[in-house]
């Protein structure tokens, strides 16, 4: 069987393994926002598999795993100290899921778990891709790809720490955040999210099938902007904030986080 084919369905039984079991740990204590840290933890498993047993020049393979090791603890870190730290009250989008689905709830959140380690193995996949090349030759696009993909972990990172930081302020309770990043951006965070498997996709066109890779920046801007990133964000804040998130929305760029808007 073809490593891009083995390699990912290996991967797939070890991620859905934990979510079967983070799926259970969020039945027991009714809270399944929990799923959100494990995603994003479940890259980091996904580059250790991937540095041990694909075959590809160690050079690109080092590169990509560690880049995509970093940013998945990075990124899970930030997710579980925020979920983590009220278990006992599950997050409003999954309050949401909850009043949306009513009957067969538990069985519902089931396969919605398995779904994100399915996402997991399909937005990884340029991973397994550049990780089985084995040209010890890196093309000038893999450099590109690679500063891009760091350069928005950093930015990730920095949007997600000024909205820490707002939170944080007693003061600010009730309040939207509307500091750096986020005085530009109503979502910095997702820029830089959608910026980083562009990235990815950069790094992974020199190699074969590396055209594949299109698949990582496509999905997660439809997620983004479709399904559960945007929209599912800004229909909580304005459940949560009202009037104040609305004044927001006027004079923001929904997503890129550079420019003032007037409208």
């Amino acid at each position: 069987m073809h490593p891009l084919i083995l390699l990912p369905l290996v991967a797939l039984s070890v991620v859905c393994s934990i979510m079967l079991c983070s799926w259970l740990w969020g039945t027991k204590i009714n809270n399944y926002s929990v799923v959100d840290a494990f995603w994003a933890f479940n890259f980091a498993v996904i580059a250790v598999f991937i540095y041990f047993m694909a075959a590809g020049d160690d050079t690109r393979k080092a590169i990509v795993c560690l880049l995509a090791f970093l940013w998945s603890l990075r990124l899970g870190a930030h997710l579980g100290r925020r979920i983590f730290s009220h278990l006992n009250e599950e997050e409003g989008r999954y309050k949401q899921l909850r009043r949306e689905w009513k009957k067969n709830i538990h069985v519902k959140f089931f396969f919605f778990f398995q779904m994100q380690a399915v996402s997991n193995i399909w937005l990884a996949f340029p991973f397994f891709i550049l990780a089985t090349n084995t040209n010890p030759k890196l093309c000038w696009l893999e450099y590109v790809g690679a500063t891009i993909w760091l350069i928005s972990i950093i930015g990730e990172a920095l949007a997600d720490w000024q909205l820490d930081q707002f939170k944080k302020d007693p003061e600010n309770k009730g309040k939207v955040c509307d500091i750096g990043l986020w005085y530009y951006s109503r979502h910095p965070n997702y820029f830089f999210q959608l910026m980083i498997w562009i990235g990815v996709f950069f790094f992974s066109v020199c190699s074969p099938y590396g055209w594949l890779a299109v698949i990582s920046p496509l999905t997660i801007a439809y997620l983004l902007f479709k399904v559960t990133g945007i929209p599912m964000t800004e229909e909580q804040s304005l459940r949560s904030k009202g009037d104040a998130y609305r004044e927001y929305q006027k004079t923001t760029s929904v997503f890129v986080p550079w420019k003032k808007t007037n409208n």
